[in-house]
């Protein structure tokens, strides 16, 4: 994500700690529709990655080598203007590659799951970031409210009916399920090493270190696994290109932008409209068509992740 705010990606779903802002009244009309676009661009990352005729590997690494290369100029202008806050030490580039892996480990299995799962199933799997974020704020002592443990039940239970749809359909499915909850706890813990580390380090040099990193990575993944990096198709390429602009420049920006004026916990909230819009794309453009307990499941988990992000907020 390039903005003011770390990933995602989020690359895509739910950040799990924001800091809170107020709008000091309602938002104007203009506001409203940039949160508009921004969910149609998070919304398109899923289905674009699952059309894209690529491995899953190489999806992973074109999305993070460019947006870190997008990124490069920022950082470079920001230093040789005197502006960032300071240099990153060796606690904090161990801090910055641990968090690049979990980026890395994120992508690696979020994509691949949206060809063996339904999108909408596999985005909200995803989308159980806050729940993961919760209980490693848990486990690191501090303390979660009673309102966060509820939440927390009730996405269980969404996930409990979403896997068991899926166990009667096919193992690649249960696995893709697994492939997609595993991506959201890989990144809870992103976002978690990240939102220590950057008490120290400014964000755009923080989030180019874990982007390099991810690529890095990622790049290996495909070496050894003879995954191809070029000689795609101009159809895909375009489709790789789509998907960085719409997921990560489009939508993860405009996102991080109304963080300036709405609140953290809003833009929380707003993300989990990328559950159902890519759903929608899916249904409307793949034809998707997932059972009607599928979406059953999925509502229940955002009803829980919805608990959990007012919880946050609130602290109660």
């Amino acid at each position: 994500m390039i903005g003011d705010q770390t990933e995602d990606a989020q690359p895509h779903g739910v950040a799990a700690r924001f800091p809170a802002r107020s709008t000091g009244g309602s938002l104007p009309p203009a506001e409203w529709a940039l949160l508009t676009v921004a969910v149609v661009g998070i919304s398109l990352a899923a289905p674009l990655a699952a059309v894209a005729a690529a491995p899953a590997p190489a999806i992973a690494f074109w999305r993070n080598a460019v947006a870190g290369v997008i990124l490069l100029p920022r950082v470079l202008a920001r230093r040789g203007g005197g502006r960032a806050r300071r240099r990153p030490g060796r606690a904090d580039l161990q801090y910055c590659v641990l968090a690049g892996m979990f980026l890395a480990a994120h992508f690696g299995m979020w994509i691949p799951s949206l060809t063996m799962t339904s999108i909408a199933t596999s985005t909200a799997l995803m989308c159980t970031t806050p729940l993961w974020a919760g209980l490693i704020a848990r486990a690191r002592g501090r303390s979660v409210p009673k309102a966060g443990w509820a939440g927390m039940l009730v996405a269980f239970l969404g996930v409990l009916v979403v896997s068991s749809v899926d166990i009667g359909m096919s193992a690649e499915a249960l696995a893709g399920d697994a492939l997609a909850l595993a991506s959201g706890v890989c990144l809870a813990a992103y976002l978690s090493v990240g939102e220590h580390v950057r008490q120290r380090l400014d964000t755009e040099t923080y989030t180019l270190i874990c982007y390099a990193t991810a690529a890095a990575a990622l790049v290996t993944v495909c070496l050894l696994t003879g995954s191809a990096l070029v000689g795609y198709s101009a159809g895909t390429w375009m489709t790789l290109a789509a998907l960085t602009f719409a997921g990560q420049l489009l939508g993860h920006s405009l996102l991080n932008r109304s963080l300036g004026v709405v609140s953290g916990a809003t833009v929380a909230v707003v993300s989990l409209l990328e559950v159902p819009g890519a759903a929608l794309l899916a249904a409307l453009w793949l034809g998707q068509a997932p059972p009607l307990e599928a979406y059953v499941g999925v509502l229940v988990i955002l009803a829980g992740v919805f608990v959990v992000v007012r919880a946050d907020a609130s602290g109660t």
